[in-house]
């Protein structure tokens, strides 16, 4: 009977542990592409263009049967790189939110032409250079990517870490230096 006791303290603190690695380790949802106008988090859908920094790229998104449908095609200017860059805010008001708990960026994604890249936005960068990596997938089919934060690099400014603690947004990008079209597709992404 003593040891029921004695043990019982050891029991809850170990059940206590188990549910707080469990509770980290879970995925969270940043967009299933349910709503066509918003995120699920009730952010308004975006896309961003380089026509601001000399080149003439476009793009097209629309969601169909919970999908994000992205299609469109690579434009340099003189001397300027192309992109085009999807941000999907973790708060309808673009604060930051704490990513800490989380180890990377997961999504369902299937490449159709051209590459792509996963970058997370953190309010302490403020030259848009953010941490970013490609993501890396078999063409024409939908496969589940984990990138760590660990992975993501910045292009052009010194590499600093990614503050997880001021994670502003998940942006899919494609970029390049030469022209070509582009396509993927996105079923899901979150955290893992």
């Amino acid at each position: 009977m003593n040891t029921i006791l004695h043990s019982r303290p050891f029991v809850l603190a170990a059940s206590l542990l188990l549910a707080t690695a469990l509770h980290a380790a879970a995925p969270t949802l940043i967009d299933d592409f349910a709503n066509p106008a918003h995120t699920a988090n009730g952010a308004g859908r975006m896309l961003f263009t380089d026509k601001d920094a000399g080149s003439q790229s476009s793009a097209t998104q629309r969601c169909e049967n919970g999908v994000l449908v992205v299609q469109g095609e690579l434009k340099p200017g003189r001397g300027a790189p192309a992109f085009i860059s999807i941000p999907l805010l973790l708060t309808p008001d673009a604060k930051p939110a704490d990513a800490s708990a989380f180890t990377g960026v997961r999504l369902k994604v299937k490449l159709v032409q051209g590459s792509l890249s996963v970058q997370v936005a953190s309010a302490d960068v403020d030259n848009f250079d953010y941490h970013a990596a490609p993501v890396v997938a078999p063409r024409g089919q939908f496969t589940e990517v984990r990138v760590p934060f660990a992975a993501m690099k910045r292009a052009w400014s010194a590499q600093t870490p990614l503050s997880t603690k001021l994670v502003t947004s998940v942006n899919f990008v494609a970029f390049g230096m030469a022209p070509g079209a582009f396509a993927f597709e996105v079923d899901e992404v979150g955290f893992y």
